[in-house]
């Protein structure tokens, strides 16, 4: 899904990698690479190399979705957001860990699952893809979060995370870009 999206033309604005350098590894990488701008000069991009992560829209039926409560300590709050997770490795299948991201998180399998939108989180500082599904024809299970997760599922309709966006309840950005990218299919086919 990555993969496919549109190129715009380069215009005389790419800059190439000169110079390669991990100053931390880890689940994501860190760099400082040197790289060779259009006008020839060098400068330094700092910037997190990451693999890419997936997230799900669990639709039940009647519009309801299926979210997950957790604290995330970087905002030091708890969040309401769809189930997520990253990529394991950088050829791992964004389908494959969607799937599995559903079932550790939720405990729900799915007949159907779509790929509703991909988009980069934040081009300036992370090379991040973030892939969203939808998945729908849930069946029901036992969560089984990863040992470091504590969460707590919230099913709620449509319409009420809709306002819990407005309200500043819910700040996750790619809860916030799924529920979007929903409403539009829905009045696409209006």
């Amino acid at each position: 899904m990555g993969k496919d999206f549109v190129k715009i033309k380069d215009r005389g604005l790419v800059e190439r990698e000169f110079k390669k350098k991990v100053v931390l590894s880890g689940t994501v990488d860190f760099r400082s690479d040197t790289v060779v701008l259009p006008n020839g000069k060098k400068a330094t991009r700092a910037f997190m190399d990451h693999r890419g992560a997936v997230g799900l829209l669990p639709i039940l039926d009647y519009g309801r979705i299926v979210f997950v409560h957790q604290y995330r300590y970087p905002v030091k709050e708890v969040t309401l957001e769809i189930p997520a997770g990253k990529l394991h490795s950088w050829t791992d299948s964004p389908l494959a860990r969607a799937k599995a991201e559903l079932k550790e998180e939720t405990g729900f399998t799915a007949s159907r699952i779509k790929p509703l939108i991909s988009f980069w989180p934040s081009t300036a500082f992370s090379s991040e893809v973030l892939h969203i599904y939808t998945a729908e024809g849930l069946k029901g299970g036992t969560p089984n979060p990863d040992d470091d997760e504590f969460i707590r599922l919230e099913i709620l309709p449509f319409e009420k995370a809709w306002g819990l966006i407005k309200k500043g309840v819910i700040k996750d950005a790619k809860t916030i870009i799924a529920l979007q990218a929903w409403k539009i299919k829905l009045l696409e086919r209006k």
